[in-house]
């Protein structure tokens, strides 16, 4: 919701009016430890509440937790349109790749979520995630740096990168370094 509401500039609730429920969490892109809320009407609240308490869900002190994602709340804007930028960032660097083996759809590309199009039989979505998480020897000797890219393997032809807080614009020029040279070692 709040990705959504940032990269459209709307108020969340221009989004959510047309909900009948909002389940929106606290530790995702707004990087509160923990926590959640939940809005709908007031029937349904309750009975969430009340299933919560059987299942035995419950916290004390909780106000730690809700102040952190007070702060979260408060610097939303600021941290997820740094978040939009820096996936921007990651996906323009793949397209200025014009590898055989990867490509993005630039269009498609509005909040913190890259989908990166895997091309040809090798790797497999799969096998690039472990490619780009793994560090060898010979990446730290032609590149002086050791580097680990956390994506996911999406689809049959397709991985995913998501942005967060703790991702800074280095830590994304870092990982399209990392792209390009294992693009350009699988491709030898």
């Amino acid at each position: 919701l709040m990705n959504a509401a940032v990269a459209q500039d709307v108020e969340p609730a221009r989004i959510a009016q047309h909900c009948d429920s909002v389940s929106l969490c606290f530790s995702k892109g707004l990087g509160a430890p923990a926590g959640a809320v939940l809005a709908g009407r007031r029937e349904f609240v309750a009975e969430a509440w009340r299933v919560r308490k059987l299942l035995g869900g419950g916290m004390r002190q909780a106000g730690v937790l809700a102040a952190a994602a007070r702060v979260g709340l408060e610097h939303a804007e600021a941290t997820l349109r740094r978040d939009h930028d820096n996936a921007r960032r990651f996906a323009e660097g793949i397209q200025e790749l014009r590898s055989p083996l990867c490509s993005v759809d630039l269009a498609a590309v509005e909040t913190n979520i890259v989908m990166v199009s895997i091309r040809g039989g090798w790797p497999s979505p799969a096998e690039l995630c472990e490619h780009l998480r793994a560090v060898s020897e010979e990446e730290l000797a032609e590149t002086g740096q050791a580097v680990s890219v956390l994506v996911f393997p999406w689809s049959a032809h397709s991985v995913r990168a998501v942005w967060h807080r703790d991702v800074s614009a280095r830590d994304t020029e870092l990982a399209k370094n990392k792209l390009e040279f294992v693009a350009r070692k699988c491709q030898e």
